[in-house]
């Protein structure tokens, strides 16, 4: 029988996760070393700097988890010829899996059709990736959010995602769920920021998303084991 922790089996809750290895001074030591981890662990994928994923490819080459890195990180201001650019490289450098921040001053100014197109850019050059799309959630108010799901699921995204990490706020409970109930069920969606324990995962899972970045990914997992053990 598999042994469960809140109904959630180990591979159910470390496919959730994607390693975060984004701070801009970890050294290409401590980026091997977040690969070893999320090797260790069977995560998802790891998300790493643009600069690092033809060194993470070679790390992770034949496993299990996914490459993934960022676009337009993490302001979300770069033209939309720089992000698809970013996207088609990384692609080329062995990258799978894309998160993008949309342009934020955009979305709050109304333009909805120009975000919809620069995410649908960052789509077409990541040549069939999975797209993430970041909504930076502590600027928006529940209106934006929601029109912001609607104009990322139109343009052909794969996931809405709270936060890049680096705003005042990450992901919540209420933010999960509106965003669940804003998209069809083609689009799915990602936690970021603040989920440092196995409990505050389950919770995120309760909610129905099915990515969440970590960066506590050894302590989240290792008292999965635990309780598993007790």
């Amino acid at each position: 029988m598999t042994a469960t922790v809140r109904g959630y089996t180990y591979a159910q809750v470390a496919k959730m996760i994607d390693h975060s290895l984004l701070r801009p001074e970890l050294t290409l030591a401590e980026v091997g070393e977040g690969c070893r981890v999320a090797g260790a662990y069977d995560v998802a994928s790891v998300c790493c700097r643009p600069a690092d994923v033809p060194f993470v490819t070679g790390l992770l080459s034949g496993g299990s988890v996914a490459v993934g890195t960022v676009v337009g990180f993490p302001h979300g201001a770069n033209t939309t010829a720089v992000k698809a650019f970013e996207a088609r490289r990384a692609r080329e450098d062995g990258a799978t899996e894309f998160d993008m921040v949309l342009n934020i001053g955009w979305l709050r100014s109304g333009e909805l059709a120009r975000v919809q197109e620069d995410v649908a850019a960052v789509v077409e050059a990541a040549e069939g990736g999975i797209v993430k799309v970041i909504l930076e959630n502590a600027y928006l108010t529940d209106e934006q959010k929601v029109a912001a799901c609607k104009t990322v699921e139109a343009a052909g995204a794969h996931y809405v995602k709270t936060s890049t990490g680096f705003a005042p706020s990450g992901a919540t409970l209420p933010d999960l769920r509106l965003m669940a109930t804003s998209v069809s069920p083609n689009v799915k969606v990602k936690a970021a920021h603040g989920v440092r324990t196995l409990d505050a995962l389950l919770d995120v899972m309760d909610t129905g998303a099915t990515r969440c970045g970590a960066t506590a990914t050894a302590a989240i997992l290792d008292d999965f084991r635990e309780r598993d053990r007790s």
